[in-house]
């Protein structure tokens, strides 16, 4: 199965996770939310790297990456940290569009750092998703 496949599920999953957590975080802390749903995915992607036996590579894994891996996982904090609050005080059908516009982003960065081709195409098409992702936050 190819990237594409994968990046739809992912979409799929993350506009579930989007109305599942509006309904879940109603009358409940955004920080406590966060942290119940954190420690679910904890457990969960645990099962499944113990159940694939992914975990017996841990020992390979470099220095350079647990960094990125630790800083990532801050990052991703943070992020649903946000969102969940973000979720409790507006409509869902508004804060999911803004926070896409981490597709912009990472268009953006991947560019500056990771030395990816902007084009006229993605510059295009980010411009579309910022312009979308306004329009849909405000209508």
């Amino acid at each position: 199965m190819s990237w594409f496949f994968w990046a739809i599920l992912s979409a799929v999953f993350a506009a579930a996770t989007a109305l599942l957590a509006k309904i879940g975080i109603a009358g409940i802390d955004s920080n406590l939310a966060t942290a119940i749903r954190t420690s679910v995915i904890v457990l969960f992607t645990w099962a499944i790297a113990l159940s694939l036996e992914s975990h017996r590579g841990i020992a390979q894994i470099s220095v350079r990456s647990w960094i990125f891996l630790v800083l990532s996982g801050m990052a991703t904090g943070l992020s649903w940290l946000c969102y969940f609050r973000a979720l409790q005080l507006g409509p869902a059908s508004s804060v999911a569009p803004v926070d896409k516009l981490s597709v912009v982003l990472v268009i953006l960065g991947a560019w500056l750092f990771l030395g990816e081709k902007l084009t006229p195409m993605k510059v295009g098409g980010a411009s579309l998703i910022a312009i979308g992702a306004v329009i849909l936050a405000f209508a």
